[in-house]
């Protein structure tokens, strides 16, 4: 069973850090792909950063870039997300996920909330 456990949201002032981790288990993790996606209240689900775990390339919303860093620990299939310089319109439940073959797979989301 393909399973995706975030941790690490909170609350934090404007301009602090917090670092999300997604432990992933139920399928062979450097195959696919582990993004991580938010969502705030009163609107979409959006991407915010992906890493390959068979060759580490990343990717980064336009949003987030020179502020997140995403990275993976292979040995504990978990991938992490380093938010620094967090802004207020960071605020959302953030998701890991994955996709393998047609189906999409969620964690249950940790909530971050960044004061002004």
């Amino acid at each position: 069973e393909v399973q995706l456990v975030e941790s690490g949201g909170g609350l934090v002032q404007a301009g602090g850090s917090l670092r999300l981790s997604c432990a992933a288990s139920g399928f062979t993790f450097d195959d696919y792909a582990i993004g991580w996606f938010r969502q705030a209240p009163g609107k979409e689900r959006e991407g915010v950063s992906c890493i390959s775990s068979s060759d580490g390339s990343t990717y980064y919303a336009d949003s987030v870039k020179g502020r997140f860093t995403i990275s993976s620990d292979n040995a504990k299939n978990t991938v992490y997300l380093q938010m620094n310089n967090l802004k207020p319109e960071d605020t959302a439940v953030y998701y890991c996920n994955v996709q393998i073959g047609a189906t999409s797979y969620w964690g249950q989301g940790t909530q971050v909330t960044v004061s002004s």
